[in-house]
């Protein structure tokens, strides 16, 4: 529990939140001033502070910067029963955690409370996850599992020699970083590398950009362009999503693996090319292959190396290595200090299957820090479908699921296991929350909006387990 000040002129509503704070365990101290409030959490060092915005003399506003300063690791609620934007941005932007309007729900002003004091560590265990001072490179790969291993020892033994490199593997594996790796450890790493994404245009654009063009070649062409492949000379080529070439560039590209060369359109010789190729692809192009969508000579072509990317949910073992380097890089580019993350976020992130792969790993770490008002990740920070589609994670489910339909939802197995647990314990709600590893806020919205009811026989316990 925790120690909390309430600063609010008016001495009811003040009183009223007193006793129900109270009730909840809490050590609550209540004044009517931001002076009163100072000269309270000088003697008390309260935890949360809640505030009320309007008030004589000095506002919430006011004296908000004050008690961050004074106290950098307090949490602030600011209450109001005025209902408008710039209240509310230049609260927030004055460092308050949160913002609850008036007349108060009390089960949003438990949340607040319990999401605060697990940012301060009083809710739940945390682990450090990253190193905030630690500058960590966009390029840089990480991964302790086997598969990854194995990558970076191919990496190493086909860097420094010109073999034709096909990496494989779902959007959002890290192909292009692999291609990077390649490159970087090539033998001419400070030469170019040019990447070209096949799916991005249309046939015509795509060969242009690829090998360049005279002018008056085509409708358009007023100018002579220089391709990727000239580009890339001293260096190294990436053509991505590989898959998508039309029959034409894919006769053409044949070609310069053969030879070496290449023809800009329009033009009447052919230029020689250095270039190290290096192409990805997210589909099976042996499939393809077998469908008549991609050539099989050229197949054969690039198939001299290949670097297969398995999916993130393959290689769990390196989310912790991928949260902290994403964690460290995200901090340094969004000048934030989030180095905390919670247990129970890094259990969410196992039972995930992650369909994005890492790419979408960091872009939910991303959107976590821009909206973190503190220095640790909670599971409230995760979207719908990883942190909120169910209070329950996977393991604490899995006896639920065996005693149901396949075709049931997420919601139906929570509503079913919350109320066996509840029916086991006799409607105990204290034994309930330790069970089910909730608070009781959590288990009283649970029970509301699922309609959850007791059996007849059985006479409900009330919050306080009595």
């Amino acid at each position: 529990m925790a120690k909390i000040l309430i600063i609010d002129d008016d001495k009811a509503s003040g009183r009223t939140l007193e006793l129900h704070l109270d009730a909840q365990g809490h050590t609550v101290t209540t004044t009517t001033s931001i002076d009163e409030g100072m000269q309270a959490a000088n003697e008390e060092e309260p935890d949360v502070l809640i505030s009320d915005i309007r008030m004589p003399g000095r506002s919430g506003l006011d004296g908000l910067p004050e008690f961050k300063n004074r106290y950098p690791h307090l949490r602030v609620i600011m209450i109001t029963a005025f209902h408008d934007m710039e209240s509310t941005i230049d609260a927030m932007q004055k460092g308050a955690d949160d913002y609850i309007h008036k007349p108060i729900d009390l089960d949003e002003l438990d949340a607040s409370i319990e999401k605060l004091l697990n940012l301060n560590g009083k809710g739940s265990d945390y682990i450090l996850a990253c190193d905030p001072t630690k500058m960590l490179t966009p390029l840089t790969m990480v991964g302790h599992s086997r598969a990854m291993k194995e990558i970076f020892k191919t990496i190493g033994m086909v860097a420094t020699s010109p073999a034709t490199v096909l990496i494989s593997g779902e959007s959002g594996t890290g192909k292009e970083l692999v291609a990077r790796a390649i490159h970087r450890n090539s033998l001419t790493p400070d030469g170019p590398f040019v990447v070209v994404n096949c799916a991005a245009l249309v046939e015509t654009l795509l060969e242009s950009d690829m090998f360049g063009h005279e002018k008056g070649a085509f409708t358009g062409a007023v100018a002579r362009q220089t391709g990727k492949f000239a580009l890339a000379r001293g260096g190294t080529i990436f053509l991505d999503e590989i898959s998508e070439m039309s029959p034409t560039i894919q006769a053409k590209l044949l070609r310069v693996l053969q030879y070496k060369e290449f023809t800009p359109l329009g033009a009447e010789k052919a230029q020689a090319t250095d270039a190290r190729i290096i192409v990805a692809t997210n589909v099976d192009l042996a499939e393809h292959v077998a469908s008549g969508q991609f050539r099989e000579d050229l197949y054969y072509r690039l198939q001299v190396v290949n670097i297969h990317l398995p999916p993130l949910r393959e290689r769990k073992e390196d989310l912790i290595n991928l949260v902290e380097t994403l964690l460290g890089r995200i901090n340094h580019e969004m000048h934030r200090n989030v180095s905390h993350i919670g247990k129970d976020v890094l259990e969410c992130f196992t039972h995930y299957d992650w369909p994005g792969n890492v790419r979408e790993l960091e872009n939910i770490l991303m959107k976590a820090v821009a909206l973190s008002s503190g220095d640790t990740l909670t599971r409230d920070m995760l979207p719908e479908g990883i942190g909120h589609g169910s209070s329950l994670l996977a393991s604490e489910l899995s006896d639920a699921e065996d005693d149901m339909p396949s075709a049931k939802s997420l919601a139906e197995v929570e509503k079913a296991h919350v109320l066996r647990v509840l029916n086991e314990v006799d409607w105990h709600k204290g034994r309930a929350c330790e069970i089910l590893g909730v608070s009781r806020p959590r288990l009283r919205r649970i029970i509301r909006d699922y309609q959850i009811e007791a059996p007849p026989e059985i006479t409900p316990m009330n919050d306080e387990g009595h």
